[in-house]
């Protein structure tokens, strides 16, 4: 047998139970031990620069339009 091709788990007593072999590997699958899950993606909701006030125009109408930018 090839490293690709060996087992990852051997049942070594033959009296396990079909459930005690399910609940040993749920156990390892739990565990993991592949490659870590990727970082999720930062929100932009709380970035400091999210509270920060833009600029205001000068000139005609900006009074006006001061009130309508979000």
């Amino acid at each position: 047998m090839t490293e690709d091709q060996k087992p990852l788990l051997k049942v070594v007593s033959p009296d396990a139970t079909p459930e005690e072999v399910a609940a040993i590997v749920a156990v390892f699958s739990a565990l993991g031990g592949g490659e870590p899950a990727p970082e999720p993606p930062k929100s932009q909701w709380a970035a400091p620069a999210a509270r920060m006030r833009k600029p205001l125009a000068h000139g005609p109408g900006a009074w006006r339009a001061s009130g309508l930018r979000g």
